[in-house]
């Protein structure tokens, strides 16, 4: 059963896409992250690889302003819409149908559209080729002091070149926790 941890809309059931391309993360992982991360009042997120939802949709319960789900899948978005519906925060969030990668900007972004926190999850086999692009664009949509969350098999971590803040291991699973340069 995959459930929001805490906030707003602590305990609230969510649903995953059906199949196996979608992973959520565990329960323990997520709790542990956002302690790690504390206090989200008014953060801006971007959750790359949305999968379900859950990460940007724990943020929005502990917080945050506002959240952009970027996903490609179909039953995916439909998870991620369902889910938002559940929770009630239709209004907070953005949905956008495209591949992370299309989606990062070229060019830095304006102040206002910028992150303060990003979550990227992606398929874990391609951690090791999505390194090099996310590091080099993914400052162009960053606000000061911004946070980059990657989950990513600890065997074929997902190595950014941006500075490491904080890491942790869970079972096979790594969370690295990066400050924007």
């Amino acid at each position: 059963m995959l459930r929001v941890v805490a906030g707003h809309y602590g305990g609230r059931r969510l649903v995953a896409p059906r199949g196996s391309s979608t992973r959520p993360t565990a329960e323990r992982v997520r709790e542990a992250l956002f302690s790690m991360l504390g206090p989200l009042e008014d953060a801006r997120v971007l959750d790359l690889f949305a999968g379900s939802g859950a990460l940007g949709i724990e943020s929005l319960s502990r917080g945050a302003n506002e959240a952009v789900f970027v996903e490609p899948d179909r039953r995916a978005l439909e998870a991620i819409r369902a889910n938002l519906r559940t929770v009630g925060a239709d209004q907070s969030a953005q949905v956008i149908p495209r591949q992370a990668l299309a989606y990062l900007p070229t060019e830095p972004l304006e102040a206002e559209a910028r992150f303060d926190l990003v979550f990227i999850d992606p398929p874990y086999s391609s951690a090791p080729q999505l390194a090099g692009p996310l590091s080099e664009r993914l400052p162009l949509l960053l606000r000061p002091d911004a946070r980059i969350v990657t989950e990513s098999d600890k065997r074929t971590p997902l190595e950014l070149s941006l500075p490491l803040a904080q890491e942790r291991v869970y079972g096979d699973t790594r969370i690295a926790i990066h400050r924007g340069a």
